[in-house]
């Protein structure tokens, strides 16, 4: 074949393409672009503005470089009720979501942690009896979302200023047991001279159990044989925390 036919053939075969019917289009997915409007959302009208989801979103974000992070944050929504349900659940509560693995939920443990961090610094070396708010904020952030019963104790010193703050026991989904000679034990050796018993309610309702109070008045009687008093006994739960102190238990 010649130089001039074969670029007759070439020629022809170029005119041939343009008749051609050429491949539809696919229409752009339709969360391109939503990370850049959502970034610019929040930086215009403030984290505060935006849902819960959005909120999880912009955290996705950074834990999943690419795609459509929206369903995720919804689907966690409604698996674990809101925002702090999703932070308080378990790396392995948070493993049985569809798209959530090793990395993603340790990320959101880490949120947690630093929320808890803060909360633990607001009531740190202050005395604590004056600035209730600050630990009932505290201890809802760390328990109320707890899918299972946790005793703790707030320990403190001669001021009412906090000495320590430890897990005493886990439990199952509705009790936790509890040692009065434990809680006591521990308390002289911190050197305590009060405690502040915390326990959450996985049910989501704070109002204390007859066993609630029943425990209470036994870790009392502990505590009054070794001088160490209870100043009130909290139990958090979703819809808010129960003070014994304020229901007149204590």
């Amino acid at each position: 074949m010649t130089t001039a036919t074969a670029d007759a053939v070439q020629e022809a075969s170029a005119q041939s393409d343009l008749w051609r019917p050429q491949p539809a289009r696919q229409p752009k997915p339709h969360f391109l672009g939503h990370r850049d409007r959502l970034r610019d959302r929040a930086a215009a009208g403030g984290l505060g503005a935006l849902p819960d989801y959005e909120v999880l979103e912009l955290l996705l974000f950074r834990s999943i470089p690419r795609g459509d992070v929206k369903p995720l944050a919804k689907q966690l929504l409604a698996r674990f009720g809101s925002l702090g349900g999703v932070l308080g659940a378990t790396a392995e509560e948070l493993k049985t979501v569809k798209g959530v693995g090793d990395g993603l939920s340790l990320d959101l443990k880490l949120v947690q942690e630093a929320v808890l961090r803060v909360g633990r610094e607001n009531v740190a070396k202050r005395t604590l009896i004056s600035s209730w708010s600050a630990l009932l904020s505290y201890v809802k952030v760390a328990l109320a979302h707890e899918a299972r019963e946790q005793f703790r104790v707030i320990f403190l010193d001669k001021k009412n200023q906090l000495l320590a703050d430890e897990v005493l026991n886990r439990g199952t989904v509705d009790h936790a047991p509890v040692y009065p000679r434990e809680v006591m034990r521990r308390a002289l050796e911190l050197s305590s001279s009060a405690v502040i018993l915390v326990h959450n309610h996985p049910s989501g309702d704070p109002t204390p159990s007859r066993a609630d109070i029943d425990m209470t008045k036994r870790v009392i009687e502990a505590g009054r044989a070794v001088h160490v008093a209870v100043h009130d006994h909290l139990v958090v739960g979703r819809e808010g925390v129960a003070s014994f102190k304020a229901m007149g238990l204590l």
